[in-house]
């Protein structure tokens, strides 16, 4: 059982739906930076998604390719983002974190090297957006071994031929893109989304849950509703790109959480 794993046992007990947020390592810097993960959890987030800043993330809109920019201008690394992580489980044991990236700096490092670090800093699983299920052995296979989940994304184009190999070591719970296209390009309807979800729950007994297009707290409620919870990325790294102080940051997350826990 992972940190991932008893945050939906205990989720589930409650009878309530799971709010995730995404923010990029280092942006604007290290210090706010660490500052807003370490309040993120006391703003209702269930599981931190923290993104690992790349030079070419593909699946990104301009919003969080610009956070992954500024992050890497400020001196944000691997390394880095690792420590980061270390400082916030200094105060906070059970709170889960996601790592989110890409796996050019991961490669870079070696997997085994990788994974011991990932494990001492306390990550708990990782979102690999360019490695598909036919890459399996090169890291997935891995860490799973090594302790961490390895979650996988679907897609609305991911069609039922496909749907088995992507969810056959998928672990922790199951990331639904709800639109086609890159991040904070388009808005996430439930009632387009809710068959999806239905389809995918009819082969996995993972949780499911929405991101993509969320960004008010109506938005977040209506997803959770027909998931098991709700992402929202760009949104929140909007904000903190347009400077702002992250008391205000963190009152918008947690407005975001109280509309998934409504659900």
């Amino acid at each position: 059982m992972t940190r991932i794993d008893d945050t939906f046992a205990r989720l589930t007990a409650e009878g309530k739906k799971a709010f995730v947020a995404y923010v990029m390592a280092g942006d604007p810097d290290y210090e706010t930076s660490l500052e807003l993960v370490k309040g993120l959890p006391d703003a209702g987030v269930d599981i931190i998604e923290l993104g690992l800043p790349f030079t070419d993330p593909m699946a990104d809109g301009p919003t969080i390719q610009l956070a992954g920019q500024r992050a890497l201008a400020a001196g944000m690394s691997l390394q880095r983002t690792l420590d980061l992580a270390t400082e916030f489980r200094k105060g906070d044991a059970t709170t889960p974190i996601v790592l989110m990236g890409y796996y050019n700096p991961i490669y870079n490092r070696g997997v085994e090297t990788f994974l011991q670090d990932a494990k001492a800093a306390g990550i708990d699983g990782m979102i690999v957006v360019d490695l598909p299920p036919e890459e399996d052995s090169e890291l997935c296979i891995p860490a799973q071994a090594a302790g961490m989940n390895f979650i996988r994304l679907a897609t609305p184009t991911t069609d039922d031929k496909r749907l088995p190999k992507v969810l056959q070591n998928t672990s922790g719970f199951v990331y639904y893109v709800s639109i086609t296209g890159i991040t904070g390009s388009a808005e996430a309807q439930a009632s387009d989304v809710a068959p999806e979800v239905t389809r995918i729950k009819a082969s996995t007994d993972l949780p499911i849950i929405v991101g993509f297009g969320i960004s008010t707290p109506e938005k977040s409620e209506a997803i959770a509703s027909i998931a098991d919870g709700a992402v929202v990325g760009s949104a929140i790294v909007k904000l903190i790109g347009e400077g702002r102080p992250v008391a205000e940051v963190l009152e918008f997350v947690k407005g975001l959480a109280d509309g998934a826990h409504r659900a």
